[in-house]
C-alpha cells in the first residue's frame, strides 16, 4: 500500500475536507500488512488521521481511514445518532462506533447502509439509501445523492479538484506527510 495510493483514493480525508474513506487493498501477508498500518498511523498520529482495517477477506482487505475527530462530529448528529441508535451501535462513543462497524461488516451478510455516517456523506442522503438504494436519486458521484443535488455537486467538484492537486503535488516530491493537513 504505497503513498500514491493513498493520494489518488484519500485526498479529501487527508486534505481535512471529508471525514473518511473505505477502500480494498490486495495482501499477500496480514502480519507485514498489519505492520504497515501501524507504521502509517505513527507516521501520521499527530496529524489527526486513522487507518484500521475494518474487514479481512481471503487475499484483501478492506480498510477505513479516517479523521476520529471528524467522526466524532458527525455522529453528534442527533438524527445520525438516531440511525445508530436504531442499529444497534454505540452511538455516543465514535471509537466503540468504528470497532461495532467492523463486526457488523465481519458477520452480517448484507452491507451496512449506515456506513454513509462514517465516510462523511450528508444524513439525508445515508437515510435515502437505507430507504430504498434505487428511489428518489437525484444524482450519483462520490455517494448517491438524496437530498441536496447542487451542495453535493459542489462538494464533488471540491473532492475531484483536491485529488488532482495532491496527485501533482506528490508527483513533484510532496511527501504524504506535506499534504496531510493537521486536524
Amino acid at each position: 500500500m504505497g503513498d500514491q495510493m493513498l493520494i489518488r483514493l484519500c485526498s479529501p480525508t487527508l486534505a481535512g475536507l471529508k471525514t473518511g474513506n473505505l477502500f480494498t487493498v490486495d495482501i499477500d501477508d496480514r502480519a507485514k500488512f498489519n505492520r504497515e498500518v501501524r507504521e502509517f498511523n505513527y507516521r501520521l498520529s499527530g496529524k489527526g488521521i486513522r487507518m484500521i482495517p475494518v474487514k479481512y477477506s481471503k487475499g484483501h482487505v478492506l480498510i477505513y481511514l479516517y479523521r476520529p475527530a471528524f467522526l466524532k462530529r458527525d455522529l453528534a448528529n442527533e438524527e445520525a445518532c438516531r440511525i445508530l441508535k436504531e442499529k444497534g451501535y454505540s452511538y455516543r462513543n465514535a471509537d466503540l462506533c468504528v470497532a461495532e462497524l467492523a463486526r457488523h461488516l465481519e458477520k452480517d451478510k448484507s452491507f451496512p447502509h449506515e456506513i454513509g455516517l462514517f465516510l462523511g456523506y450528508p444524513v439525508a442522503d445515508v437515510l435515502g439509501f437505507m430507504k430504498s438504494p434505487e428511489d428518489g436519486v437525484k444524482y450519483t458521484g462520490f455517494w448517491k445523492v438524496y437530498g441536496d443535488k447542487d451542495s453535493a455537486l459542489r462538494t464533488f467538484e471540491q473532492y475531484k479538484k483536491c485529488t488532482e492537486i495532491y496527485s501533482r503535488a506528490h508527483r513533484n516530491g510532496r511527501s504524504l506527510e506535506q499534504l496531510t493537513v493537521v486536524s
